[in-house]
């Protein structure tokens, strides 16, 4: 891991896929709490934390409180056809953590990797019966109405 800085008070480091496992129990406990009050297991969240690292384009930044992980963000680089773009597959702030400017942080590091590798973009998904809408759009995303997510239950 190394270090990219957001500004001086927040330091942001490279996450390396190889070090993914570090953030699954931040994960959880962002995620099984309020207002998401999901139920990951153990076992789900690291298969679902290293299928994002097991990506040929992963790239991943983490914020720390002492030894603790405090946030993440895990992504990887996609082709389109209008030019490349960056995917924040997971972007999680321990619910200790959140208010601190962490997740800004997170995303103008997302922001500076894909602005020197040329990426034109940065895209992602969210709940939009959820705070992270609200937070997403603080951070300048636009809403893209044309889209609609889709699923089957079988």
């Amino acid at each position: 891991m190394h270090s990219t800085t957001a500004n001086t008070d927040i330091k942001v480091l490279d996450l390396a896929a190889e070090d993914v496992l570090v953030c699954v129990d931040t994960f959880m406990a962002s995620y099984n709490t309020l207002p998401w009050n999901y139920s990951w297991e153990k076992e789900d969240a690291v298969k679902y934390l290293m299928e994002y690292a097991g990506a040929p384009t992963y790239r991943g930044f983490i914020l720390r409180e002492g030894d603790a992980v405090a946030a993440a963000l895990l992504g990887h680089t996609k082709t389109w056809w209008t030019g490349n773009q960056f995917m924040v597959d997971e972007l999680f702030v321990s619910a200790a953590s959140q208010g601190k400017g962490y997740g800004k942080a997170l995303l103008a590091a997302a922001e500076r990797f894909a602005q020197a590798a040329n990426i034109e973009r940065i895209t992602l998904m969210t709940n939009k019966f959820m705070p992270a809408l609200q937070f997403y759009n603080k951070n300048d995303f636009n809403k893209v109405d044309q889209y609609v997510f889709m699923f089957k239950q079988l």
